[in-house]
């Protein structure tokens, strides 16, 4: 069993999203009541976006501290999925949410209803101020796809309160009710469109497939480059938390001592950390040929039959 260190997100990235938390749940308060007396329905899609942001960070609040865990004997890879998991759900939840802006912003087309353009301007341009603080702090504090689905999110809610603002113009000039509507179905689709590649990335981590980015004829060549090594056979890569990849491969070398071989083995690591950024690899050693009860089934590349 092998049982590793944590590496816990820092302080920094708990305080950005309690911060942006107070703040979601403030904005929400002040898209719903102008909402309502505007009787516009894009600043209450605003609302329903902005209510799965705060749902976003609190999940995303959630998954930093458990990911913080340390490893233990029943969960020896710690809490990193945690993150994974948490992304996904956000995903889930906006598209979601984009499905109930369509249907909302369809009865509306039918039956327009006056709006009151001054309101949803000046709501809007307050969202984009904050929205876009919080996209910048949660740019600031991680990398890994637990805060990007929630920076997601953020840059979302950016871009559809400016079109809010564009629409709340374009409906004072021309008086077109039916501009919120539209704008309704804008902001749904570009809701849709985030929420996307965030269930593709997740379902590819939980699936175990090979991290984002890399290939497997690369890392394989790259393992058989290394001097000593004369084969490398049942390779796999995945990753255990969006930052954090494992890789487990049997590679074929010559009859040597153990001492021999160790200097083959830190070649290896290094090669693996340098260029592909894997840290967690299972190597076995082999110098007859692998068979197929052992385990090794799987072979990677032309010319390998086991």
């Amino acid at each position: 069993m092998h049982v590793h260190a944590s590496h816990g997100v820092g302080g920094s990235t708990g305080r950005v999203l309690k911060i942006s938390l107070a703040l979601t749940a403030i904005y929400i308060l002040v898209l719903v009541v102008a909402g309502i007396r505007a009787h516009s329905l894009a600043l209450l899609s605003e609302a329903g976006h902005n209510l799965s942001d705060f749902l976003a960070l609190l999940l995303s609040l959630g998954a930093v501290y458990l990911q913080a865990r340390p490893p233990s004997a029943t969960k020896t890879y710690g809490y990193h999925r945690a993150g994974v998991l948490a992304a996904m759900v956000n995903a889930v939840s906006l598209v979601l949410v984009s499905f109930f802006i369509f249907y909302e912003a369809f009865k509306r087309l039918r039956t327009p209803e006056h709006v009151h353009a001054g309101t949803m301007i000046w709501v809007a341009a307050a969202g984009v101020v904050m929205n876009g603080v919080i996209a910048i702090m949660l740019y600031r504090a991680g990398k890994d796809v637990n805060i990007r689905s929630a920076l997601l999110h953020e840059v979302g809610d950016t871009v559809s309160t400016a079109a809010v603002i564009a629409g709340g113009w374009a409906i004072l000039a021309t008086g077109q009710y039916w501009i919120d509507s539209a704008l309704s179905f804008g902001i749904g689709a570009l809701i849709l469109w985030s929420a996307f590649g965030i269930v593709r990335e997740t379902l590819n981590i939980l699936l175990e497939g090979t991290p984002r980015g890399m290939r497997v004829d690369d890392i394989q060549a790259a393992i058989a480059s290394v001097e000593g090594v004369n084969d490398v056979h049942d390779l796999h890569v995945w990753s255990i938390g969006s930052e954090s990849h494992a890789l487990s491969c049997h590679i074929a070398i010559a009859d040597i001592p153990m001492s021999a071989s160790n200097k083959i083995l830190l070649d290896v690591k290094e090669k693996l950390h340098d260029d592909f950024h894997i840290t967690h690899t299972t190597i076995q050693f082999e110098h007859v040929q692998c068979e197929v009860a052992h385990g090794c089934v799987m072979p990677v590349g032309d010319g390998h039959a086991h």
